[in-house]
């Protein structure tokens, strides 16, 4: 059986720049699992699509996600990339804490 992820690419590099905005494009790809350049791609998809905005802080740059914006989905009912993102981020947080023992 062929290896696939619940998520695109681009849906994991949008809750990768909301866990760090300052990321770099190396750090990026290496945790999504995509080489720089298809990284440096996805962003610039998502740059065009309105969805990320790039702001140049010295030699690196600043990614800010463009919360209030829907979905490009017409099967569900346009939640917001920021309400997606709560709650990915949230599960997210949530598998990483360590489990109490009883």
């Amino acid at each position: 059986m062929a290896e696939w992820n619940f998520l695109t690419n681009h849906a994991r590099v949008l809750v990768f720049i909301a866990h760090d905005p300052d990321a770099r494009l190396r750090d990026l790809a290496g945790a999504v699992g995509v080489t720089e350049r298809a990284a440096y791609g996805i962003v610039a998809d998502l740059t065009e699509a309105g969805y990320v905005v790039k702001e140049k802080e010295g030699r690196r740059n600043r990614y800010h996600i463009q919360q209030h914006l829907p979905l490009p989905d017409s099967v569900i009912e346009q939640p917001t990339i920021g309400e997606v993102l709560d709650l990915l981020v949230h599960a997210e947080r949530k598998r990483s804490r360590p489990r109490r023992a009883n």
